[in-house]
């Protein structure tokens, strides 16, 4: 249980705080040592109700000790002793000390002896209410009553039977409602702190889930801009490195091309981790790239031998951001498997389209010039197509990709993105 704070008690008057303060305390005392607590109450029962018994008797009224027996001193303390010393177990097996207790208490009736320790009944009765099963209870309830009949027929010629029935009907009612009245509070308290754990541990789960969702797409982004980038920069120091021997000139060109190339990739990795950074005043960073940044990219492609022909249809621009980036990056990573898979002699068809609540992108190439090797990515189950895959799932779209559907060579990535708002979204993309 959850300790109690001062900011717990800020709004209590003193009274109460100290009482709330001092109930917590006992509880925190009673789980570390039960038995203290069970000593002090048959201690209290016999201090506040035996010890009268054995030093006073019946208080001198002649009714009394005309109607009912004093045993002598030894049998009153041993029926004592068997309506209280069970009370000792009342929380751990509260079942067996009420059998013994309604035992001693219908052999101490059935003797004609009044004792004030018949208390002890209504707190073995409260007990289990409190700690027993319900089935034992209603057993328990019966038996009560038909105990309770016998003390009212034997106090008749003291007090009405119905009076003395009522009397003690209300006693083991209120000893059974105040058992359930703390039964169900404790319930509540429990189901309480089990759901404050399970809402913790959802909460842990939710920022585990959040984390790992977060590294998955820093790990797409970095292999977009990495795995991009690489493959321009290798095909051109490739290219370059055969032109030296040819024609210094483009050797250089390709060169100058390759450190381009490198620093717009470091650019894009200082933007990438400038974001992942927990300071407070973050620096001053470019945009994610969108659809107007496909130009570019494709000069950048172009660079690198292959032949592109771009083109747009329906209103681009009015795509949001995230919706241009995840265009940006399923383009960027299909050129970037044109440009290794089919070489850098290949031609690549592009085209980005916007149809109502659509997105269409459709990337070809016609494949390596030499026939001797497969065209298109020889691995489906890379990172890129993967990646490709997971960014259209996020807007409810799909992505193909496979050999061009037609005699040739060629290979082709087609993805849909579907921008219907989802029910009971604010109309924003999903």
């Amino acid at each position: 249980m959850t300790p109690v704070t001062a900011d717990d008690t800020a709004g209590m008057s003193p009274l109460f705080a100290r009482l709330t303060r001092g109930g917590q305390w006992l509880r925190q005392a009673d789980r570390a040592r039960p038995w203290v607590l069970d000593t002090a109450v048959v201690v209290l029962v016999f201090l506040m109700f035996c010890l009268a018994d054995l030093v006073h008797g019946h208080d001198g009224r002649r009714e009394l000790a005309a109607r009912f027996t004093r045993p002598p001193l030894a049998g009153m303390l041993a029926l004592q002793a068997g309506l209280v010393l069970p009370l000792l177990w009342r929380r751990r097996n509260p079942s067996a000390a009420f059998a013994v207790i309604m035992a001693v208490f219908l052999l101490q009736w059935s003797l004609g002896v009044l004792l004030r320790a018949d208390v002890a009944l209504l707190i073995a009765l409260y007990s289990l209410t409190l700690h027993g099963t319900l089935r034992r209870l209603a057993w328990a309830c019966a038996v009560t009553a038909v105990g309770l009949v016998l003390v009212a027929v034997r106090a008749s010629a003291v007090v009405s039977v119905w009076d003395a029935l009522f009397f003690l009907f209300s006693a083991a009612i209120a000893a059974v409602a105040v058992g359930m009245a703390v039964r169900i509070r404790r319930a509540q308290l429990a189901g309480l702190r089990e759901r404050a754990a399970r809402l913790e541990i959802e909460r842990d789960q939710r920022s585990r889930l959040a984390a790992a969702t977060e590294r998955t797409r820093v790990a797409r982004e970095m292999h977009d801009i990495v795995g991009h980038n690489l493959a321009v920069m290798i095909t051109l120091a490739d290219a370059g490195a055969y032109a030296c021997d040819v024609t210094p000139e483009r050797g250089k060109q390709a060169l100058l091309l390759i450190g381009d190339t490198g620093r717009q990739a470091l650019g894009e990795l200082r933007r990438m981790l400038g974001v992942l950074r927990e300071e407070a005043e973050a620096p001053a960073l470019s945009p994610q790239p969108g659809i107007v940044d496909i130009d570019a990219l494709c000069a950048r492609i172009r660079s690198a031998g292959p032949l592109i022909t771009y083109r747009t249809a329906g209103d681009t621009d009015a795509l949001d951001g995230g919706v241009q980036l995840t265009v940006y990056r399923i383009v960027q990573e299909a050129l970037t498997n044109s440009l290794k898979h089919a070489g850098a002699d290949t031609r690549v068809r592009l085209a980005i389209g916007v149809e109502g609540a659509r997105v269409r992108i459709r990337v070809q190439d016609t494949g390596p010039p030499d026939d001797s090797r497969p065209a298109g990515p020889p691995n489906e189950d890379g990172h890129g197509l993967a990646g490709m895959r997971e960014r259209a799932a996020l807007y409810g779209g799909t992505v193909d990709a496979g050999p061009v559907p037609r005699p040739g060579r060629g290979w082709a990535v087609q993805a849909t993105l579907d921008l219907t708002p989802l029910p009971g979204s604010e109309g924003g993309t999903p």
